[in-house]
């Protein structure tokens, strides 16, 4: 094993890009963003279903709900979103509906390429909020950070980011640090990074109070490792801080229902729940930051409306998008609804891709990050001008 291998194993928290260094340093502007990937494609009929549409029932068969979270008479939430349904109470929340990267075929990982990178229907070579950094001067390591063990597509590029987990497994003791520090005496850049790395992991333990230690209480905390909360609210801490970090990437995963998806109860039903948890913990460890918080989740496409032979539903095209927060002003439904009719449908059996995702994205950066129109059109999302930035309005 060499010094390199160590070091990785005994210290959870990376500066991608740079050497280790102190990831909490103080950034300019005061506002949060956070970005969720729903990874396996979220099915948006089941989080918000269009109940008020004359043919939600019957086209969706055994996956449609008797009962919605109401939020305008037409959409509703899952009966298993009560927070993010608070927050649609509390007008900190915006529903897309009929939303669609400009990706068009059904493969996973090319779809949460588009996704990530921002390209115009294919994948380019970095993530577009990566390219977002350098305009909001956040490129220096400090400004964006991934919940992850390494940054995703989003955050990768020339500007560097920084990357933090829980530890998965017990912490190296002093006797183990001290021969680490013995090894790196003589080079001068590994006892320096080592340094930092080492009051890093100090810091992001301060925040993380009630952080597993172990292996054990790590998968007991997180209930098998289906439990979002750690991560969620570990997010919310460290953006919480006044020398943290402004924006966050968090993946969740496990939206790829192919069969005995459910309805009211299953197996999405349950994610559906954890992540509603997961969201409602990161609120509440963002303290007073929440009010200067945006939060976007999206997937990278949508499915099927009728359901599969197997209870579940297949890759489509269009679905939902969320944007809340306590920075949002909420309260409101965007979605160029044209109906479940299959003529309304897209190949006769997806929702239809009416509105672009970059829109969405476009609309945060700008409206609440302070990014330029022409950044946005330019460098962050190439070859977009002509996908104007939704109207979302923020605290």
């Amino acid at each position: 094993m060499d010094r390199r291998t160590i070091l990785k194993s005994a210290l959870a928290l990376t500066v991608w890009g740079a050497p280790v260094r102190y990831a909490f340093a103080e950034v300019p502007g005061d506002r949060r963003l956070v970005v969720i990937i729903l990874r396996g494609a979220l099915d948006g009929l089941a989080a918000a279903p269009p109940h008020g549409d004359p043919d939600y029932k019957s086209v969706r068969g055994v996956l449609a709900l008797d009962t919605t979270l109401d939020l305008d008479g037409h959409f509703g939430l899952h009966p298993a979103l009560t927070n993010m349904k608070a927050m649609w109470d509390a007008k900190e929340l915006v529903l897309f509906h009929n939303i669609a990267s400009p990706y068009r075929s059904r493969s996973h990982f090319d779809g949460q390429a588009v996704l990530e990178s921002g390209g115009p229907g294919h994948a380019i070579g970095d993530g577009w909020l990566n390219r977002a950094l350098k305009p909001l001067r956040l490129d220096d390591g400090n400004g964006a950070l991934a919940i992850a063990a390494s940054p995703p597509l989003m955050l990768q590029g020339p500007a560097r980011v920084s990357s933090w987990m829980p530890q998965a497994m017990p912490e190296p003791d002093m006797a183990f640090l001290k021969r680490v520090s013995a090894l790196y005496a003589q080079d001068a850049e590994l006892k320096a990074s080592l340094a930092r790395a080492i009051d890093t992991e100090a810091k992001a333990n301060a925040a993380m109070d009630d952080r597993p230690r172990t292996p054990e209480q790590m998968a007991q905390r997180m209930g098998g490792y289906g439990d979002l909360t750690p991560l969620f609210a570990g997010a919310g801490r460290l953006l919480a801080r006044d020398d943290g970090p402004r924006i966050a990437v968090l993946d969740a995963s496990g939206w790829d229902t192919h069969v005995n998806e459910g309805g009211a109860d299953g197996q999405l039903a349950r994610r559906l729940r954890a992540l509603d948890a997961g969201l409602d913990a990161m609120k509440t460890a963002l303290g007073p930051a929440w009010k200067k918080t945006a939060v976007v989740m999206a997937t990278e496409f949508g499915r099927t409306v009728a359901p599969n032979g197997g209870g579940g539903t297949d890759h489509g095209t269009a679905g939902a998008a969320f944007l809340f927060g306590g920075g949002v002003k909420g309260g409101m439904v965007q979605a160029d609804w044209v109906g479940l009719k299959p003529g309304a449908l897209q190949d006769g059996r997806d929702q239809p891709p009416r509105t672009d995702l970059r829109a969405l994205f476009k609309g945060v950066l700008g409206d609440h990050m302070g990014i330029s129109r022409h950044d946005l059109d330019a460098n962050v999302f190439p070859d977009s001008s002509d996908v104007r930035p939704a109207s979302v309005a923020f605290a």
